[in-house]
């Protein structure tokens, strides 16, 4: 068996021993929580590369948590894909590394440990590892890969990592250590969010099998509490979670037709970041920054960073700024890089709670030169304990050589209802 699977293996049946003495747990020490819920997705045009304008998605996520003493937790948490559109693999396995092209269709989303006493804790396993203040992008964010199959509606990865943090009154020091990367879930080449330039058909690519790195990454943040404030400085040393893409022509013996070869890479990289968030009279400003390195001369070395305003009346909350970035080092020609897509823009972000059970919400991103834009606006509503159905209209508009813009016919409709147990 190979070692990622042994290890897999091993934590799995940590998870089953302490499942199965859950029964001679006090019930005030278990917990659960979980839902299933079925998306319909409607795209009015279609794609060059996709003709489908109508898919269906259905969820199924079972969460549980068990805590024997008040300083020891344990989380585990399984997730069922199934999907119209071949984005979910045919084959039924438990998947634990999220290192698929396509979605697995049965995945351990989470698998942790907690123990935490006084001002420490330690957080070891598959696990949520968010940083960062802002909206909309997160420069500092580096232990979070998500999967971009749909580029807009995305959703975060848990990653298998060992987290410790430490408090000191208002002082927070947290260290993450990962030994197993865990890349983002780019965009399937044969679907509409590959966006491939109408030259470049489907067919003609061949997509290489991905390479991952092989070494731990590491980081570290310090959090700062202050009277007036929160403040913060982190460090990250691993590899970065979004491709570079590498294309190589070929061409092969006829009659066979000249082919495209792709291939993923995920360079190293070392990340410096400070974020903050300072309440004034009126409203809360918040900036987040990251300086991008590359300590193998490999890939882009840049400055991502966002400032944006904060305000809260009533029942409404209102989020706007701009995101922008500053290249010191262009190496890599093609890259997939949603962070960077979403820079030198204007963003926003516009929440309004109608009552106990309803409410409204609208988001958008303009870039500086009108070259793209994106808008989104979501209504959700829930029906007594268990229901929520969701209705959400995405907008996407501008030029095919321009981030935003080359999604321009993947302007969608999403239907959701979700049953939560």
């Amino acid at each position: 068996m190979h070692s990622d699977e042994m290890s897999v293996a091993r934590l799995i049946a940590c998870m089953a021993v302490v499942l199965g003495c859950a029964d001679v747990v006090s019930a005030q020490t278990v917990s659960q929580r979980g839902f299933v819920e079925g998306a319909a997705i409607g795209f009015p045009e279609k794609a060059p590369n996709d003709s489908v304008q109508a898919t269906g998605d259905l969820i199924v996520r079972e969460e549980l948590f068990i805590k024997p003493v008040s300083w020891v937790q344990f989380a585990g948490g399984l997730e069922i894909h199934a999907n119209s559109h071949d984005q979910v693999e045919e084959t039924w396995r438990i998947d634990f590394s999220d290192r698929s092209t396509r979605r697995p269709r049965l995945s351990i989303r989470r698998l942790t440990a907690t123990v935490a006493r006084g001002g420490f804790a330690l957080d070891i396993g598959k696990q949520f590892v968010r940083w960062g203040k802002a909206d909309i992008v997160n420069p500092t964010d580096r232990f979070a890969p998500q999967d971009f199959l749909n580029v807009i509606d995305r959703e975060y990865l848990a990653i298998t990592a060992a987290r410790g943090t430490a408090r000191f009154g208002n002082h927070t020091i947290e260290a993450v250590w990962v030994p197993r990367f865990t890349p983002s879930r780019i965009p399937l080449i044969d679907q509409r969010w590959a966006a491939l330039p109408q030259a470049v058909p489907a067919e003609a690519i061949v997509e290489a099998p991905p390479v991952f790195p092989t070494k731990s990454q590491s980081g570290g943040r310090y959090r700062y509490m202050a009277t007036r404030g929160e403040y913060s400085l982190s460090f990250f040393d691993g590899f970065n979670h979004f491709p570079d893409l590498r294309i190589t022509p070929r061409s092969p013996q006829l009659p066979l037709p000249p082919v495209i070869e792709m291939s993923r890479v995920y360079p190293r990289i070392r990340v410096y970041g400070a974020d903050w968030a300072v309440p004034i009279r009126w409203l809360t400003v918040k900036a987040e920054a990251a300086y991008f390195t590359s300590p193998l001369r490999t890939t882009d070395e840049y400055l991502l960073y966002v400032l944006q305003l904060e305000r809260q009346i009533g029942e409404w909350m209102f989020v706007g700024g701009y995101a922008g970035d500053s290249v010191s080092h262009r190496r890599s020609l093609v890259n997939f890089a949603p962070d960077r897509g979403l820079s030198r823009s204007v963003v926003s972000r516009i929440g309004y709670t109608i009552g106990p059970n309803r409410s409204v919400q609208f988001e958008c991103a303009v870039r500086q030169n009108g070259a793209g834009a994106y808008g989104k606006i979501e209504y959700s509503q829930t029906r007594g304990r268990h229901w929520r159905a969701t209705v959400t209209a995405i907008g996407l508009g501008g030029r095919h050589d321009d981030f935003l813009g080359q999604y321009s016919r993947n302007s969608q409709l999403i239907v959701r209802a979700r049953y939560s147990f």
